[in-house]
């Protein structure tokens, strides 16, 4: 080979050598951002519960077995008794949480807390590891006092379990 062709021929080495060494760096920058977490939607979704008027969520958290604790408020006009809270993928009462003894009586601007709602996943008790998501609805059966018809309202639940 003359001198010019040896000179091409390095200078080719040179740039796939070069352009070689950037490529693993990427690689190896993107797989690090994999293992972080990155490039996982549930890093960066927020958790929300959006309830009907005259209820809100003040506090919540799900556990890894699929129970969730929720502190529900109630702004109805009357004096409403929960009966069952439900916590399922789709809009349904099925495999609702039946509150003790005929329910409980949560005044105007009252809350109360709900230990031990099984959230399901089609029928099937949720479960979770620890950052996973729920994302599904909650069912809320209650009765107006001052007027004896009973209710149900729905919700919208994306929760993270916590533990």
């Amino acid at each position: 080979m003359q001198g010019g062709g040896r000179m091409k021929l390095q200078s080719a080495m040179e740039y796939m050598v070069t352009y070689g060494w950037a490529i693993i760096i990427i690689a190896v920058a993107l797989a690090a951002l994999v293992a972080l977490g990155v490039f996982n939607p549930a890093t960066f979704t927020g958790q929300e519960c959006i309830m009907a008027a005259g209820f809100s969520c003040i506090n919540y958290f799900l556990a890894s077995n699929g129970v969730l604790t929720l502190n529900l408020e109630q702004a109805t006009p009357t004096t409403v008794t929960i009966t069952a809270v439900g916590c399922n993928l789709n809009l349904t009462t099925a495999n609702m949480y039946v509150v003790p003894n005929n329910g409980v009586n949560v005044t105007i601007g009252g809350n109360y807390t709900f230990t031990g709602v099984q959230c399901y996943n089609y029928g099937t008790a949720f479960s979770g590891s620890v950052g996973s998501l729920f994302k599904g609805s909650l069912a809320v059966n209650y009765t107006d006092t001052q007027t004896g018809f009973p209710h149900t309202i729905y919700g919208t639940l994306i929760a993270k379990v916590t533990q």
